[in-house]
């Protein structure tokens, strides 16, 4: 039987999806780690349990086909393989290539094509008014993601639609829908990664898929690789920009005066990704509580990130607050890979986005995307 205090929060409930940091603020006051019914595993609220139990090795992502099996294989496929969905020494193996390829000046070699892309899309829109989301937020990163794979802009739509349909499968208790429609984009996904990953092979490139086709990893660990990055790549950056704008802009605030701090705020205060789950290898004791092995616990990153006992007045959002030990890209060996290409498109389009509108304001409520694992907006209109 679990053990210790037990959590009643409705995750879905479409007030939680709306806004959860008040709900969070009552069930961090009163247990930071406590068993959940519904969800058949622990919750982990404040910050000192979510980063002990992202540290703790015995912990961890361990993927299990779902069922049925041949049905859901393209899905599962993509997970069984990539490094998010292992522990090392596998874990390692996976990630070890990956982070060779973002470490030979990909991403700050990009840089100049981000302002340049940053540049060229505020120059399409209405300055009476505008879908940020669409028309900047969300081709941003696509196109640069998809630059810096080697994958050819002409894909940018697909890649988009395929990943919205993928990341749909985390939510809690996915509706037959999303399963099909996640299913199809990931057997497209991979298909278009094997043909550009043959070619690359005999035709390198500069980009990230000439460099993993030239390492270890088989054919099904790059196609893994690719669309793990693609979807992590973008999504955080066009949810965390959306959420970060959309509580300036409600409060009349503009970045500060070091852009770097308030994008680090941004990925604070408004959580893009709030839930990941870990599996415990053997009994663990988190906060007082007894995870026993075979057991799930589940770190609520949007929680840790407005715990009072690490930051001063949590539910502020402070364009130059310093210092600010947030874990929106995870702690330990999962921390994302892609946070210093995060950090770099956010800062470009944080900055080129101000600059050029300098009085944007809201132009009525932002749409949410009505998600609660994966937290942003749909639609946030503007007028500039």
């Amino acid at each position: 039987m679990p053990s210790g205090p037990v959590s009643s929060v409705d995750l879905s409930a479409p007030e939680v999806v709306a806004d959860p940091y008040p709900f969070f603020d009552a069930e961090r006051a009163a247990h930071p780690v406590a068993w959940h019914e519904g969800l058949g595993m622990y919750l982990a609220f404040d910050h000192a349990s979510v980063s002990a139990v992202q540290r703790d090795r015995r912990l961890g992502r361990l993927w299990q086909d779902k069922e049925p099996a041949s049905y859901l294989e393209p899905f599962n496929l993509l997970h069984r393989n990539q490094m998010m969905e292992n522990e090392p020494p596998e874990h390692t193996r996976l990630r070890r290539p990956v982070a060779q390829a973002f470490g030979r000046g990909h991403i700050e070699r990009l840089r100049p094509r981000v302002r340049s892309l940053a540049a060229d899309l505020l120059t399409e829109v209405d300055p009476s008014g505008f879908d940020v989301i669409a028309a900047f937020a969300e081709p941003l990163p696509v196109l640069v993601i998809a630059e810096l794979l080697g994958v050819p802009a002409s894909h940018a739509h697909e890649l988009r639609d395929w990943s919205q349909a993928i990341v749909k499968m985390y939510e809690p208790a996915p509706s037959a829908e999303v399963v099909d429609a996640a299913v199809r984009a990931a057997e497209d996904f991979a298909a278009l990664v094997r043909e550009l990953a043959a070619l690359r092979r005999t035709t390198p490139a500069e980009d990230l898929i000439s460099d993993l086709v030239a390492t270890e990893l088989t054919e099904d660990e790059v196609v893994a690789a690719v669309v793990l990055l693609l979807n992590a790549g973008h999504e955080a950056s066009v949810n965390v920009f959306g959420n970060g704008l959309a509580a300036m802009l409600r409060r009349g605030l503009r970045p500060g005066e070091d852009v770097a701090l308030t994008v680090e705020e941004m990925l604070r205060f408004d959580s893009a990704l709030q839930l990941f789950e870990r599996t415990a290898i053997e009994d663990v004791e988190v906060s007082g509580v007894t995870v026993a092995a075979g057991q799930k616990i589940a770190v609520l990153l949007g929680s840790a990130n407005r715990d009072p006992a690490v930051f001063d007045a949590p539910g502020e959002f402070r364009v130059d607050r310093t210092p600010n030990n947030h874990v929106a890209f995870g702690v330990g060996v999962h921390f994302c890979l892609g946070a210093p290409l995060a950090r770099m498109e956010l800062f470009e389009s944080v900055s080129h986005l101000f600059a050029t509108f300098p009085d944007l304001a809201l132009d009525g409520e932002p749409t949410s995307r009505g998600t609660f694992v994966l937290r942003g907006y749909e639609k946030v209109k503007v007028t500039a």
